[in-house]
This record gives structure tokens, C-alpha cells and sequence, in this order.
């Protein structure tokens, strides 16, 4: 398939050709036939990414507050690593697509292969969307036209939250394509609408739709014109569509309004706001949250829970069949708006014209590869090396942030061979195996593991995936190396244990695939010298790792016991591994100690003390923190043993207390080990010799998961 991606680091519009994605649960698999360009979201996009670094900055003055932030905890060249990496990554564009089904997902079965739909999938001539955020077009309503539908739903997302009754006086503020679908649905409401724009061509269609019209271009007062316009009394509501820097709109509309009128934010403008004048009126101004209730809610989008009918009428979904049902019956006309149509292989006149041509409302690409060419599961990226014996040969599965930022990186520097990576959705896999060398992008993560060439599998995929992918992937005689944690519970442990033996049987005297865990910190040349220093040490040691992990949200993924096991057991896994190993002793003993349940800490589990007890009578303890500063070191490690003390902050500055011919051992940039780690896995591949004990794997996965049980039975 061909997908459209924006550049942020460079501005370029690029087509790129991806392996089509696979359909999932809850999700659909669509052939585009139309998708519409969002002249005002993506012209705002393109030229973000077109900005120079300065303006970038200038325009996210909170982005930089966290850089600045960043600085003081991580160091200079770590933070800007991991700037440039985030800038690497494109943008897929678009978000009102038009095709017909190819397959249906479980759980999506009230859709059937052939109807046409409508979704927010990005331009791409294959999409694969969840069920919640698609609708069934109407018989009568064109694929072009129907293209508009969730643009036209933000817009009807604005109207709902202003809630207009019949022969009121409403203003909409900018009058582009948002603006001018909120005009038609106004009036269908059997409102008096006033447009205001600097625009006259727009001005004119707005006209054409039953509104009046203010061009402050020209002079005229947007405010005198609305108070004309209610005929002295104050507009009963103001629809601000308009994007820009200015707060004037929003001003404007305070002063225009009646008392207790209702202004809603669509669009985007500043927000200094004059506290008298919404006092003096008791105005409500509401900002509208894009297609309507449902929206950025990964239960209902991802997951396909729907809201109840009863008691949330409009969702998303029903509001993209609201707008069809009006254009059915031709109450939503919008023939008018479409002023361009390119190929979709053009996309990049399309956005070239989307940003010299200010007039250009709505822009349409049309879709005509074959059905063959587009259903494509994998895509050649390079020539395949010529790999020599038993040289280990990557296929990764996962190209998310870390992944590409940090995993990838870890392994090319090591030297690895790669040949596949298989991501969800295609274009991220073309996009990071581009860049360092990947035979093949793929979505097909069944066929990598087929594939003779691939010896050696890397998974950095979601928590919950990581279990069974790699008993699969051991069950192909596969060597692997998952990313923390191995697994979620203790069903999955034993599942992958038994693979692990099963396979190591079945190769007999020439040895098992190695398994290994991301547990990268253990391979930081600080722990290192900890570890050879401690070598000297026969008595008992105290630890105590103090992590200032920051608060993620109760709804965050990482949060979700089914996806992502939690914090404890997707992070803390890390310190827990890491006292294993620097005690040198096997755990047994753990207790554990959350917050206290207060109606405050949404979560209490991320802020909790975990205290392990080795079989050489050393013991530690584990401050897992998310309500500390982020300005205070994100990561303190301190271990006190014979009249000594070891303290390294954040994989910079290591310190000696006490201990012969050591003081210090500080880095430039800070090292957590990735690169070592990647390293030792390859060299326990050609030596057969495990970087991380099988044992002490299986050991720290069963004790983060009986720590995490004991912090939620608290």
C-alpha cells in the first residue's frame, strides 16, 4: 500500500510504499476510494514541519519547558538525541477517508466486506480503522461527498455543545471548511447565521448557504455587525471555527454575545481572556473536543465499547451517520466546497497547492491502484546482506519510540545483521528499517519467523503481546531477546518456561536458542564497576534504588492490568533485576508496601516500596515514586557493604565512599546500558553462553509479578 507521511524535521510531504496492515479485533480493513484533505489541520501541519527548529520551539513554548527540564535531569546531549529522534518520526496526514470494506475483524461483524464506510483513517489506499470511528454510507450520498462527513462532524460536535434552538441568532467565526459546514448544519437547525471572514470568495459561499456576512478585511466591525445582526440584542451563540494566534475572535464574541450566550471554541485561537466581559454577561464558553463523546477514549476507539444509546445519544460514530442522513437528504450540500482534485500519487502537488493557495477549501484525492497492489503484506526495503553461519540475523518486531530510539540503534551499534521488521500498521517499519538497513518491512510477523534467513527475533511490542510471541518464536528455534517485561502473569511465565525447555530439547547437543530480557541497566558501565567493586565484598550488602518515575495518567495503557501489567510490573521489573544482580544472591523474600488508598492517588500502586531478601542475608529496598519532582534525578542507586558506600544518580556520576583507590566515575552522557546489553546478547549468541542466567529471568519476572499482587491486595 502507499501511505502519506509529513516530515517534521525536514517540512517534505512524502509518499511512501508500506506492506498494507492486517485487520484486528474491532477494526476494519478498508480500500480507499476518496480521502479529503482538512485544508486548516493539515496546512497547520505542513507548515509546523516546514518551520525552522526556532519557530518549532516558538510555537511549543510547554515542549520546551520539558526539554529545559530534560537537561538538568538527563544531560544536554541525551535530551537532545532523544529531540532530534522524536522530530525523525512522520506524521501519517489526513483523517477523512472514504473505501469499501475488505475484511472484517471479531467483533465488527455489524459491517459486512463490500459496504462503503467512512473513517477517520489517514490517506492511504489501505486503512485499518476501529469500528467506532466508521459509518455505512448511504445509497445516496457520493464517496466525494461523503469524504466531508468528519469534518463536518467537528463541526457538529461544536453545535451539539452550544445547543441551538429554533430562530436563534448565531455567528460562526472563520469561515473555511469547517466553518462553512457549520453554517448549513446552523441553518438546518433553523438558525440565523452570521459568517465573519477575511475572506470573500469563502464569504460568498457562506451567502450561498442562507448566511450573512462580515469581512473585517474591508472594515467592517465583526461586533457591530453581530449586534446589528441580533438587532441590538446580543447573538444568542458564537461558533468560533478560525485558527489563529490572535485572541480577538474570542473577545469578540464575548462582546458580541447576549447575556448568558454560549460561545464554543471549535478551531484554534489564543485564550487571553477578559474576565468583565464574561462576568458582566454570565457567558459559558466550552472548548469542543473534535468528532463528539467517545473521542480519545481508548476503550471506546481502540476497543470498541460503545456508550449506551440512552444516555449518550451522540457518540463519534452516531454523529458521522447524523452527518450522513442530512446529506442524504440533501440538507448538507457540499458540491460548492470542493475546489481541487489530484491522484493520490500527487499528494504532494495537493499539499503544495494546500499551502500557496489560501483559497483551496476542499481539496480531494481520488484512489485507483489495484486491489493486488495495494494488499502487498511486505515490502523490500534494501538488498539482503550476504550473512555469514551462524551470525545472528534480526527480525524485530515493534518500532515504536523506544524501539526506534533506543533498541534499534543499541543493535546496529553492536553490529547486528538485519533482515525483517514487522510492525501493526506498515509505514513506521518502512519509515525506522529505512534508516538502518532492513531487508524488509513486513506486517505479516507469522512469515518473518517462517523466514530461514531470520535467526533471531527482537520483540518490542505492547506488554501484553510480549508472552506469546516469544514461546511463538522459540517454538521456531528462534533466538530471542523481548523487551521488559517477559510477562504479565504468572500463567504467561510458565507458558514461556516451557517453550524455553521445550525448545532447548528439541536441539539437543547442539544447544537451545538463548533467551534474553531488555534488562539493559545491569550492562551500564556504572553498574559494572558497582558489580566489580561489590566483587570484593563476601558480606551482606543493603541496597536501596529510589526511581522518581513521574505520574502517567490512570488511563494510560501502561496503567491497564490486561496491556500493560501495570507500572510495577512493566518498569519496576527494571530495579528488581537490577539488585539481583548486583546482590549476586537469588531473592527470597518480598514485601511490598503501596500508598494508602485515598481518593487522591488514582493509582497507589505506582508509588510504592518493594523490599527483596537474598539467600546471603543482603537485603534492599525499592522506592518505585510517582509523585516526586521531575526536576530531582529521575533514577538513584545506593549500596552500602562493609564500611563502604556505592551512589550513582541517573547513569551519570557514580561516587565511592570509603573504598580504595575509587572516588568517582563520571560520563559526559548519560548510559543506561542499551548498547552493552544489544552486545552481550549477540556475543551470548555466538559464545551459547547466556547474558542473563535462564534462571535469574524467570526468577525477577515472578517476583515483580508477586510484588505487584501484594501492592494490589494491600
Amino acid at each position: 500500500m502507499k501511505q502519506i507521511l509529513q516530515d517534521m524535521s525536514s517540512g517534505e510531504t512524502i509518499v511512501v510504499n508500506a506492506p498494507a496492515p492486517a485487520v484486528s479485533r474491532d477494526h476494519l480493513l478498508v480500500h480507499t476510494t476518496v480521502s479529503l484533505i482538512s485544508a486548516g489541520t493539515e496546512r497547520m501541519l505542513v507548515d509546523f514541519g516546514r518551520a525552522s527548529l526556532i519557530d518549532k520551539a516558538r510555537q511549543q513554548p510547554d515542549k520546551v519547558r520539558q526539554v529545559l527540564a530534560k537537561v538538568q535531569t538527563d544531560g544536554l546531549a541525551t535530551t537532545l538525541e532523544a529531540v532530534r529522534s522524536k522530530l525523525a518520526q512522520p506524521l501519517p496526514l489526513g483523517y477523512c477517508n472514504v473505501g469499501v470494506v475488505t475484511e472484517v475483524g471479531s467483533g465488527a461483524e455489524a459491517f459486512t466486506v463490500g459496504d462503503r464506510v467512512v473513517s477517520n483513517g489517514p490517506h492511504a489506499d489501505v486503512v485499518k480503522v476501529p469500528k467506532n470511528l466508521s459509518a455505512r454510507i448511504p445509497d445516496g450520498v457520493s464517496d466525494d461527498a461523503a469524504s466531508f462527513t468528519v469534518v463536518a462532524s467537528i463541526g457538529l460536535q461544536g453545535i451539539r455543545l452550544a445547543a441551538p434552538t429554533l430562530g436563534e441568532a448565531f455567528v460562526v467565526t472563520g469561515a473555511g471548511l469547517i466553518g462553512l459546514l457549520t453554517v448549513q448544519l446552523l441553518r438546518a437547525h433553523g438558525c440565523r447565521v452570521l459568517a465573519i471572514d477575511f475572506d470573500d470568495t469563502k464569504l460568498a459561499l457562506a451567502r450561498q448557504y442562507g448566511a450573512d456576512t462580515c469581512n473585517p478585511a474591508k472594515g467592517e466591525d465583526p461586533v457591530a455587525a453581530g449586534m446589528a445582526f441580533s438587532r441590538g440584542q446580543g447573538v444568542d451563540g458564537v461558533i468560533i471555527t478560525a485558527s489563529t494566534a490572535s485572541s480577538e475572535p474570542v473577545t469578540q464574541a464575548a462582546r458580541m454575545s447576549r447575556k448568558r450566550g454560549r460561545i464554543v471554541l471549535v478551531g484554534v485561537t489564543g485564550l487571553e481572556l477578559s474576565r468583565a466581559d464574561f462576568y458582566e454577561k454570565e457567558l459559558s464558553f466550552q472548548v469542543s473536543c473534535s468528532y463528539g463523546p467517545g473521542r480519545y477514549d481508548a476503550a471506546y476507539e481502540a476497543q470498541g465499547r460503545d456508550y449506551p444509546f440512552a444516555f449518550v445519544r451522540w457518540t463519534e460514530q452516531r454523529n458521522f451517520e447524523a452527518v450522513l442522513d442530512m446529506m442524504a437528504s440533501g440538507r448538507l450540500d457540499v458540491s460548492a466546497l470542493i475546489t481541487h482534485r489530484f491522484a493520490f500519487e500527487d499528494a504532494p502537488k495537493a499539499y503544495q497547492t494546500l499551502t500557496e493557495d489560501r483559497s483551496g477549501i476542499g481539496i480531494l484525492l481520488n484512489y485507483s491502484a489495484p486491489a493486488s497492489v495495494r494488499s502487498i503484506r511486505s515490502v523490500s526495503l534494501a538488498d539482503a546482506p550476504k550473512y555469514q553461519g551462524s551470525q545472528p540475523v534480526l527480525g524485530v518486531v515493534g518500532a515504536g519510540n523506544y524501539a526506534s530510539r533506543m533498541l534499534i540503534p543499541a543493535f546496529k551499534a553492536a553490529g547486528a545483521a538485519f533482515h525483517s521488521i514487522v510492525t501493526a500498521g506498515g509505514t513506521s517499519g518502512v519509515v525506522q528499517g529505512g534508516k538502518v538497513g532492513f531487508a524488509e518491512a513486513t506486517t505479516d510477523v507469522d512469515a518473518m519467523m517462517a523466514n530461514p534467513s531470520v535467526n533471531t527475533v527482537v520483540i518490542a511490542t505492547r506488554h501484553d503481546s510480549h508472552a506469546s510471541l516469544v514461546s511463538k518464536a522459540l517454538a521456531a528455534g528462534r533466538h530471542v531477546f523481548v523487551e521488559k517485561p517477559l510477562a504479565i502473569r504468572l500463567d504467561e511465565i510458565d507458558a514461556v518456561r516451557q517453550a524455553w525447555e521445550a525448545a532447548h530439547r528439541s536441539a539437543g547437543a547442539s544447544g537451545g536458542p538463548q533467551l534474553m530480557v531488555g534488562f539493559n541497566r545491569r550492562f551500564s558501565p556504572q553498574v559494572q564497576k558497582m558489580k566489580s567493586l561489590l566483587a570484593s565484598v563476601s558480606e551482606p550488602k543493603s541496597f536501596i534504588l529510589t526511581m522518581n518515575a513521574g505520574a502517567i495518567p490512570a488511563n494510560h495503557w501502561t496503567q491497564d492490568l490486561d496491556a500493560g501489567g501495570g507500572r510495577i510490573v512493566g518498569e519496576a521489573c527494571h530495579f528488581i533485576d537490577l539488585m539481583r544482580f548486583l546482590a549476586g544472591s537469588p531473592i527470597v523474600s518480598v514485601q511490598a508496601r503501596c500508598m494508602g488508598g485515598l481518593p487522591a492517588a488514582a493509582v497507589a500502586e505506582d508509588k510504592a516500596s518493594i523490599t527483596l531478601g537474598f539467600e546471603d542475608g543482603s537485603f534492599g529496598t525499592i522506592l518505585y515514586l510517582a509523585n516526586g519532582a521531575a526536576s530531582f534525578p529521575k533514577e538513584r542507586i545506593e549500596v552500602f557493604a562493609a564500611g563502604r558506600v556505592l551512589q550513582l544518580d541517573n547513569f551519570r556520576k557514580l561516587r565511592g565512599y570509603g573504598w580504595p583507590g575509587f572516588t568517582k566515575m563520571n560520563l559526559w552522557k548519560q548510559d543506561k546500558g542499551q548498547a552493552g546489553c544489544a552486545a552481550a546478547f549477540l556475543k551470548a549468541i555466538e559464545t551459547r553462553t547466556s547474558a542473563i542466567p535462564p534462571q535469574e529471568i524467570f526468577e525477577v519476572a515472578r517476583v515483580t509479578i508477586e510484588a505487584d499482587r501484594l501492592l494490589r491486595e494491600q
